[in-house]
Order: structure tokens, then sequence, then C-alpha cells
């Protein structure tokens, strides 16, 4: 199966013009369907964008969500919206809600959005502050202590939900592809080629996520993980376990493009 996959792509950045000129790139590739690992605009465009998006490329499209998906927005609005609307749409799929989707007869894949959940890094010394806490409504006017612990509740949620979906998914497939917009491990969250420092990755790694496929991939030695994620806008690949793999993605504003083109099995 000839997959093209993308992330941090940013549509609203782009006219009308360039937004096709993305698209014919897609179409180029010949793929059978299309990954996006999150950011993919915001929120009062991001339905039109992701409907653009499709009826370019027409291969079905798997995608999870990223923080700048839920701008000028809530994070519960934003989700109940996109699931709503993807069931009345042929070949969107938001994997956050989805369960398992069968790619072939050996691999699986399944997608949780993650957030940075301030375990990784030193949370209360970062002067870091994201664009986060004053454009998504969940985080307006909150202390940095409720902060935290709405990012650890936002973390831990992707963890529970992917959980159960690689608890099915191990029962019947040797190879699971796992889509997320966060690192899950503080390895791989990229700048410039090295690992993202202390003040950085409260913010661009969820902990809670790695360590769930880290423990995951030691029970199940015999299947393979790989994990495809964005948000840092810098590209790195990670062996963290002879079984688990995790590829993040490179992006830039204003100039989408198609990160790798994958050979699924």
């Amino acid at each position: 199966m000839r997959v093209v996959w993308a992330t941090d792509i940013h549509l609203n950045f782009l006219r009308p013009q360039g937004r096709a000129v993305f698209f014919s790139s897609i179409h180029d590739c010949r793929p059978e369907a299309v990954f996006v690992t999150g950011d993919i605009a915001e929120a009062p465009c991001l339905l039109d964008l992701l409907h653009e998006m499709r009826q370019a490329i027409n291969v079905p499209l798997y995608f999870v969500l990223g923080n700048h998906d839920f701008y000028h927005g809530s994070i519960e609005t934003v989700r109940r919206g996109i699931q709503d609307w993807c069931q009345t749409q042929s070949g969107l799929t938001y994997l956050s809600f989805s369960g398992l989707i069968e790619l072939t007869p050996k691999t699986v894949l399944i997608g949780a959005d993650g957030w940075g959940d301030g375990r990784y890094g030193d949370y209360h010394q970062s002067p870091v502050k994201l664009s986060d806490q004053e454009l998504i409504r969940d985080f307006q006017g909150l202390n940095r202590d409720v902060v935290l612990a709405k990012l650890q509740a936002l973390g831990d949620e992707s963890a529970i939900y992917l959980r159960e979906a690689l608890t099915k998914a191990l029962e019947s497939y040797k190879r699971v592809m796992c889509l997320t917009h966060v690192p899950p491990f503080k390895e791989a969250c990229w700048y410039q080629g090295k690992m993202g420092n202390d003040d950085w990755l409260p913010y661009f790694a969820c902990k809670a996520v790695g360590d769930l496929l880290l423990e995951t991939a030691q029970k199940y030695p015999q299947c393979e993980m790989t994990v495809l994620c964005g948000h840092t806008h810098h590209a790195g690949t990670i062996q963290i376990l002879p079984n688990l793999y995790v590829k993040t993605g490179s992006a830039e504003y204003g100039q989408p493009h198609v990160e790798e083109i994958l050979a699924i099995e």
C-alpha cells in the first residue's frame, strides 16, 4: 500500500493557489491514502480546508489534530464538530475517535492527538509560554499549575485511548502504524538534529503516550510498531526498541510538503 505522510501543513497560511500546488504534489505521488499528523489549520477554517484537501487528493485521508487546530476554539467543540462531520463525509477519518483501521491484512492504523503533557523537561522552571494558552479557550486565564494539570489530563486521555486500541490491534495484526501530533518520547523531540532542551520538552513531548508505547512494545516483541508525529517542525527518526520506531516530520509555515512516501505491507 502506497501512502503519503505530511505533518504540520498549516493550510490557513496559504492562499488557494498555494494550497492547490501542495495538493497537486500529493496527487502526483499517486498514493492510495494520505496520513496527516496534525496542525492542519485553525478551528474557524478547519472543516472547510479538510474538505478542500480531501476533494483535491481524491483518496482516503486519515488524520489526527494538533494544538493549532484548536486555535480560536475549544478542544471539546472542535473535536465534536470534526467527529460528527467526518461521519457524513466519505474518505475522511479522524483517528482519535475511529478505533482500528485495517490498511493491509498484516498492518493496522491507529491514532490519537497527543499533547505536550509537561512530564518531560522542567515545566516549573521553563520560561516558555506557547500561544496555546492565549488562543485555545480551555487554557485562557489559567495559572501554571492548572495549565499543567490540564496538559497532563490531555496526555493521559490520549494514552488511555491508545491503550484500548493497541490491545485490540495486537491480537490480530503483526504491524501497527500509530499517528499522533506530539512526539511520545523526548528522544523524538528533534530540534536542529538534537533533542529539545528542558525548557521546551514539557510542551513538545507526551510522556503518557510514550510510556504506553514502551510498555506495549516490550509486551509484544513479535509485533512491529511505527509512530509518525510532528509538532517540532524538525525531522528525525529514532529506534526506541528493536520493534518500536518513531519518525518526527519537518515543517515550515507557508511551505507544506510531502514528508515521506510509505510502502506498507
